[in-house]
């Protein structure tokens, strides 16, 4: 008989499972992961946050059943011959390239998105576990969790999305728990038609309850560890090296 997973941590009401990935594989499904964005050319990062890595497949590894994003001071030669003093990992669930001919490996429009997952510490670190539109536009973009390396007991949640002229909207919302990179944490989002809910195990922490700014649209899964920006400031001597992101599982359920 087949194993019955659970629902999403702390709720009792009926959700279908329609994702599963424990990475008990040797190596990774590259028919639902890719490890770039969209835009992958040998590697990729994200430069209208200045951030300081070049995303590299050798940086995503499957260690015990866990998926391992490693981020270490390395020189590398990224995109136009732009130097990066780091490496680090990112997986999506997104097609590569910009080839809308190839598969998405996994969207949803609404449901119940989790991870249980261990975060790094350290000054410059920022690991994420977000969403965006399958149709690569830029908004609108669900970050389910957050967490600046050095203060690991504060979860971020942000929503970002047009406002009724197109414009960028930003809301976000922030919560002081325990040190987060202690141990393992389930970090998740519900998104139905009126609502997203945000929860850190099984509960919930904040809602943005705007029908009219939610969306209505095939969104994908992303997970990375970023390093530097102009949100977390960079790394300094204080920073252990390598860092690594562990992800124990991704899931995500819909109502029947």
């Amino acid at each position: 008989m087949a194993e019955q997973l659970p629902g999403p941590l702390g709720r009792d009401d009926p959700f279908v499972l329609v994702f599963n990935e424990d990475f008990d594989a040797p190596s990774l499904n590259n028919d639902v992961w890719t490890t770039c964005y969209w835009w992958d050319k040998n590697g990729c990062t994200n430069l209208s946050s200045k951030e300081l890595q070049w995303y590299q497949p050798d940086n995503v590894t499957i260690e015990d059943g866990k998926l391992v994003l490693t981020a270490r001071p390395e020189k590398v030669i990224g995109w136009k011959g732009r130097r990066f003093n780091y490496t680090s990992g990112i997986v999506t669930t997104g097609r590569y390239y910009g080839d809308h001919r190839s598969e998405t490996g996994f969207e949803a429009t609404y449901g119940f998105f989790e991870i249980r997952a261990k975060i790094p510490a350290g000054q410059g670190l920022w690991p994420a576990f977000w969403m965006l539109p399958s149709s690569h536009d830029s908004l609108p973009e669900i970050d389910i969790m957050e967490v600046l390396g050095h203060d690991p007991s504060r979860l971020e949640m942000h929503f970002h999305h047009p406002d009724a002229n197109g414009r960028k909207k930003s809301e976000g919302h922030d919560v002081v728990t325990t040190d987060l990179s202690a141990g393992w944490h389930v970090y998740g989002v519900d998104w139905s038609p009126d609502r997203i809910v945000w929860y850190l195990d099984g509960k919930e922490v904040w809602r943005h309850a705007e029908p009219d700014e939610v969306p209505n649209e095939p969104m994908y899964l992303l997970i990375n560890l970023a390093v530097g920006g102009t949100w977390p400031g960079s790394p300094d001597r204080t920073t252990p090296f390598p860092a690594r992101f562990l992800i124990d599982y991704v899931r995500a359920w819909q109502r029947p």
